[in-house]
C-alpha cells in the first residue's frame, strides 16, 4: 500500500511558508516605505547587533547565501548605509560595518518593527509566542542532512 501524502495544511514546509508570508507582509510594507528590502533590513540588523563583521558571518546571521549577500552589500554601500574596508590583520578579508545613516534607519523604524512583532505576540499570547520561537530555534539547529 503506497504511503498517504500529507495534506498541505499539515505539511511543515508549506505551513512554514504560509506563516512566514503572514509575518513578513506588514514588515515588507514598512520596509517599502523606507526604500529597502527585507534582506537589506536583515543585514543592517545583523551589523547593528553584532558590529563590524566579515561577509561570511553576516550571511550566516542574516540567513543569506554569500552570492546574494554580495549584491545586497553593493546596494547598501551605494545607499551609504554600510562601509566596507580591508581587515588590517588579514588583507584578504573584508570587514563590513553599519554607517551612522544605517544606524539611524534602524532607530527610525525600531518602533514600527517592535509594534509589528508585538502584534504577533499579542495575537498568539506570550506563552505560545515564546514556545514558537523556541521550537523554531530548535528546528533550525537540527542537522536534517544527517542520515544517521
Amino acid at each position: 500500500m503506497p504511503a498517504k501524502i500529507t495534506p498541505t495544511s499539515r505539511s511543515l514546509p508549506i505551513v512554514l511558508l504560509r506563516a512566514r508570508e503572514q509575518v513578513m507582509g506588514p514588515i515588507r510594507t514598512m520596509l517599502a516605505d523606507v526604500g529597502i528590502t527585507e534582506q537589506q533590513w536583515r543585514v543592517l540588523r545583523v551589523l547593528d547587533e553584532f558590529g563590524p563583521s566579515d561577509p561570511t558571518r553576516i550571511a550566516d546571521a542574516a540567513s543569506l547565501l554569500l552570492p546574494s549577500l554580495t549584491r545586497i552589500l553593493q546596494k547598501l554601500d551605494a545607499k551609504r548605509l554600510i562601509e566596507r574596508s580591508t581587515d588590517p590583520v588579514d588583507r584578504r578579508r573584508q570587514i563590513v560595518q553599519i554607517t551612522p545613516a544605517g544606524s539611524r534607519l534602524i532607530a527610525d523604524n525600531l518602533a514600527s518593527s517592535v509594534r509589528l512583532t508585538r502584534s504577533v505576540e499579542d495575537r498568539l499570547g506570550t506563552e505560545k509566542y515564546n514556545q514558537l520561537l523556541d521550537l523554531l530555534s530548535e528546528l533550525s539547529a537540527l542537522d536534517l542532512n544527517d542520515k544517521s
